[in-house]
């Protein structure tokens, strides 16, 4: 297939995805030092954009390397910023199995921005989307609001699943458990506003 007319990083997300990207399988990646992870080709601007699918390598690279993911460059101190992210108490990601991504001493109580897969774009880039992308403008709490300082990323690992086994080849032994490799990578924002714990109410509540 030609080369798009859209562009990536300027008329369509750096970070998003194209048809001619197809998957590889898992494989070392060096966007996090070698570990197995999901990989895909690399043709950005071949094909048509997938707008609701993330590149795996550049998702984890935005992340890693703090690049806008809508132009792909890097976001300086003083301008990153987020439009869709989610207040939760540190105790509620710690519920989700995060806890080990947190510093020990974080409070339970202590607010958290989570950002999904999203990393922070700069604020230019981020009022463009906003007035251009139509899942953004559907989104009754989309906003443009500072970045916090400082942040934690952690992956979100998938399973792998191995095709079925021919049947010359099968065993009554148990399979192996599949291995989990790295999909996408998640990043949360540490603000320093405190909430009610769930831990210790039962509910959230959010200043």
């Amino acid at each position: 297939m030609p080369e798009s007319r859209l562009k990536p990083g300027v008329d369509v997300p750096w970070m998003t995805s194209w048809s001619e990207e197809e998957g590889l399988g898992v494989r070392p990646c060096p966007s996090i030092g070698g570990r197995l992870a999901v990989c895909q080709v690399e043709r950005p601007g071949f094909g048509r954009p997938q707008y609701s699918m993330n590149h795996f390598r550049r998702q984890r690279e935005a992340v890693i390397q703090m690049r806008c993911p809508m132009c792909g460059e890097p976001t300086p101190d003083g301008d990153r910023w987020t439009q869709i992210a989610h207040r939760k108490p540190a105790a509620a990601l710690r519920a989700k199995g995060l806890g080990g991504y947190l510093p020990p001493a974080l409070p339970d109580d202590q607010i958290i921005i989570d950002a999904g897969s999203i990393p922070p774009l700069h604020e230019a880039c981020a009022r463009h989307s906003m007035e251009h992308c139509p899942h953004l403008r559907a989104q009754a709490d989309a906003e443009v609001r500072p970045f916090p300082a400082q942040w934690i990323i952690a992956p979100l690992m998938v399973q792998v699943v191995a095709p079925p086994a021919p049947l010359a080849v099968l065993t009554t032994r148990p399979a192996p458990p599949p291995p989990a490799v790295v999909g996408f990578m998640q990043i949360f924002g540490l603000t320093e506003e405190r909430g009610k714990s769930p831990r210790r109410t039962g509910r959230t509540r959010l200043r």
